[in-house]
């Protein structure tokens, strides 16, 4: 496990495709995906085969940047995720900063 940033609660660490589960689970609860798909659960099939190939491939392409999964650092439980991207066209050293959570967390 490659570990990205660690605080009080959490542990950021780098993806791998052994997180389709988690990522299954968290895409298929419709208050999660409300503002992102209306609601509607992202499948299996793009999971495994578009979104985790991209989350690895960024850790390739843009060193210190990524999208990291976030586990509750007492229990391991996953949580969600959060990403760290470069921003086209912005002031050098700007950074996006977005995020999916399980509403529990």
């Amino acid at each position: 496990m490659q570990v990205f940033l660690e605080t009080e609660r959490l542990v950021l660490r780098r993806f791998t495709m052994a997180d389709a589960d988690d990522l299954v689970n968290l895409d298929a609860d419709p208050d999660v995906m409300r503002y992102i798909t209306g609601g509607v659960p992202t499948s299996r099939d793009e999971i495994e085969t578009e979104v985790l190939p991209a989350f690895l491939d960024y850790y390739q392409r843009y060193e210190g940047f990524g999208f990291w999964a976030a586990v509750d650092k007492a229990t391991g439980e996953f949580l969600g995720w959060f990403h760290f991207r470069p921003v086209q066209d912005a002031v050098p050293g700007e950074v996006d900063l977005g995020y999916r959570l399980r509403k529990s967390a």
